[in-house]
């Protein structure tokens, strides 16, 4: 006799329809996302309604609960639901998707169904997925004397706010900030503030790209980007990785593409750093047929041994580069303040968009951050924790060490960000490994779940930033035995 499903709660959207099939090799938590997404676009979920939780649609979909907290997860951070502590998870007010200025008549692009990245949605403490700063670190009191003096000496005219690149202070800031830190000239007029990185990628999508564009991303690379780009375009296509970040001339060989997405500060998830002379190159590829670079510059904060090369928009003449950076990684994820720098002749274009699609921060906020970022406290709260997460990552590559004797250690990304990745040696079992780490409690991506068809050797990410001290010794200890283990075997 089958289960009964549980009976929905009053104002509950019905996801009581017909689904269509799971696509070949299509993840579960893929189809979920579009089967959400479809019916959203479509009206079926109108805006405002409530979703079940998640484990009442799991019931009723016969699949995980995870499974589905991770696609319900995934539609959040793209604007298309939202949740209401104590209440549930609604369709947001106005879907991203409509505000789309993709000419009509276009037809939309085919995107390939993507599963969810489930290490972004990793917890503090959780070994080794925990690619994320440490809260604990963060200074709450000297965060908390900002909001109250923004609250405090806030003007009628603050809180009036118009214009929809953001408040001036912050952006003025934030200008300061790239030019000591990334060596980026640019004025508060090209700086546009956001909730955080993706949005940056999608607004420049919507602005930038048509139907019929092409669009590259890096192959291994950040799991995000092909979803975000592919809903602009006709398709997304997958630039291989080698030692030196993405490869120019692959890029160049691709053929019409009009704008890629790269992380050359500390190429995600590799973590090679882009030399001077590709970074070059780079930029003379997009200057030789009006191509747009976007910047991914998710972590380059936490350099830890030496000064990072300054911003590939900081060598950008042809000014064809859009700089994305984000403080939500660097002082707490919630906070949902990022910004990107535009090219001088793309911000009339952007801040009119942002004028339509509405503020995505608050004024208080934005206030607060400019506050920190002028007193220095921010500038301190990164000097500490570098010093913190390179210690971290000490501990891990002296686990590393120990386990392996007398065979090499190589390991790339350690200079900088949260994380790196090990490439263990020639023969070593890594089925057996990742068992005997899944039963120790621990996790450890492979590169090749970032991979689409770059064939690359059995890398494993590590993260650490996210273990406090205690954790990280305990667990690097854990995973020096586990590896002892697999190589006695």
């Amino acid at each position: 006799m089958s289960k009964p499903l549980p009976k929905r709660p009053r104002g509950e959207a019905s996801l009581d329809l017909p689904t269509q099939p799971l696509g070949a090799c299509e993840p579960k938590q893929a189809w979920i996302y579009r089967e959400l997404r479809d019916r959203i676009l479509g009206r079926v979920l109108s805006c405002g309604a409530r979703l079940p939780s998640t484990r009442s649609l799991a019931e009723r979909w016969k699949v995980s609960r995870t499974t589905v907290a991770l696609a319900y997860d995934q539609l959040r951070s793209e604007g298309y639901l939202v949740s209401q502590g104590g209440s549930g998870t609604y369709v947001a007010a106005e879907v991203p998707d409509t505000l789309s200025t993709v000419s009509p008549g276009k037809a939309p692009a085919t995107v390939r169904s993507q599963p969810v990245d489930a290490t972004a949605n990793a917890v503090v403490n959780q070994p080794f997925v925990a690619r994320i700063a440490d809260p604990s670190l963060f200074p709450m009191d000297a965060w908390r004397k900002a909001l109250a003096a923004s609250a405090r000496k806030a003007s009628a005219r603050d809180l009036a706010e118009v214009d929809p690149m953001g408040v001036g202070r912050l952006r003025e800031e934030i200008a300061k900030y790239l030019n000591v830190a990334r060596g980026i000239a640019c004025g508060a007029g090209q700086v546009l503030v956001l909730s955080g990185i993706r949005h940056g990628l999608e607004l420049s999508a919507r602005q930038l790209l048509s139907g019929a564009d092409m669009v590259a991303v890096e192959d291994p690379g950040y799991r995000h980007a092909e979803p975000i780009f592919g809903r602009f375009c006709r398709s997304v296509l997958r630039i291989p990785v080698d030692g030196q970040g993405c490869s120019v001339a692959h890029l160049r060989a691709a053929g019409n593409v009009r704008l890629v997405h790269v992380t050359p500060a500390h190429q995600s998830p590799t973590g090679v750093t882009m030399p001077i002379s590709r970074r070059l190159d780079l930029l003379r590829w997009a200057a030789e047929a009006d191509r747009w670079i976007i910047e991914d510059d998710y972590d380059s904060e936490f350099s830890y041994d030496s000064a990072p090369l300054p911003a590939l928009k900081s060598l950008d003449s042809a000014d064809r580069v859009i700089h994305c950076g984000s403080f939500n990684k660097t002082m707490f994820g919630a906070l949902r303040i990022g910004y990107i720098v535009l090219p001088a002749a793309l911000v009339p274009r952007f801040r009119q968009a942002k004028h339509v699609t509405g503020r995505a921060n608050g004024t208080l906020e934005q206030l607060a951050l400019a506050s920190f970022l002028a007193s220095g406290a921010f500038a301190r709260h990164v000097r500490r924790t570098r010093l913190v997460y390179a210690d971290r990552r000490d501990v891990v590559l002296g686990a590393l060490r120990n386990a392996l004797g007398a065979r090499q250690l190589v390991v790339t990304g350690a200079q900088a960000g949260f994380h790196m990745v090990w490439w263990p040696p020639e023969g070593f079992d890594v089925p057996r490994f990742h068992a005997l780490a899944h039963a120790a409690g621990m996790q450890l991506p492979a590169i090749s779940e970032f991979c689409e068809r770059t064939d690359l050797p059995a890398g494993l990410v590590i993260g650490y930033t996210g273990l406090s001290d205690e954790a990280v010794r305990r667990h690097a200890r854990a995973l020096g035995g586990v590896i002892e283990e697999t190589l006695d075997a």
